[in-house]
């Protein structure tokens, strides 16, 4: 019984760092005022009709703060890129220069700028939430190991546990929360 314990207690830690992991990246794509390839991560172009993710057919550059260089490993490329960013919800308008794409990246408005602020809340109100979802789920199969006969000192230590994996999870959240809100927010 002590080993199920500890593997619950494993899965838990190692679930709840990916939601972490997945909340953070979803933080990175949104932007804040400074141009980042992380940006454009999500874009996929039609590369020969297959959906493609950007960086596998090009690479993306931040050569200054306010712009963004994608220079596609194929020429014939640009126009397809071209197009998924015009396509895309980024509202930025891709400029072709020969061999590559450069974007420009306008400064954010005060109302833009809390948007993204609301934005960045939602996506770690999302983590959260799948956070404490892992937590209910170890619960669960923790009390089912009572009724399978652990003792129930094992369980309510085990509970403790994930308790304490779940506040450190969600204190992680909000910090990266803090940083992206003021990284938004900096003008």
């Amino acid at each position: 019984m002590e080993d199920e314990i500890e593997l619950y207690l494993s899965d838990a830690e190692e679930t709840m760092g990916k939601a972490l992991a997945h909340t953070a990246s979803e933080l990175t794509k949104i932007r804040a005022g400074k141009a980042s390839p992380a940006m454009v991560d999500s874009l996929r172009v039609d590369y020969y009709g297959t959906p493609t993710p950007i960086s596998n057919m090009a690479t993306v550059t931040a050569p200054d703060a306010r712009s963004l260089v994608i220079k596609p490993f194929e020429k014939g490329m640009v126009g397809e890129i071209m197009k998924a960013i015009k396509n895309s919800d980024l509202g930025l308008n891709p400029l072709s220069e020969a061999d590559q794409v450069r974007l420009n990246i306008p400064a954010l408005t005060e109302q833009r700028r809390r948007d993204l602020v609301k934005q960045a809340k939602n996506e770690t109100e999302n983590g959260k939430v799948a956070i404490r979802n892992i937590r209910k789920d170890t619960n669960e199969a923790l009390r089912k190991l009572l009724k399978e006969g652990a003792s129930e000192d094992a369980i309510k230590a085990a509970e403790a546990d994930v308790q304490k994996l779940t506040d450190s999870h969600i204190a992680k959240l909000d910090q990266a929360m803090t940083k992206k809100e003021a990284e938004v927010m900096t003008i």
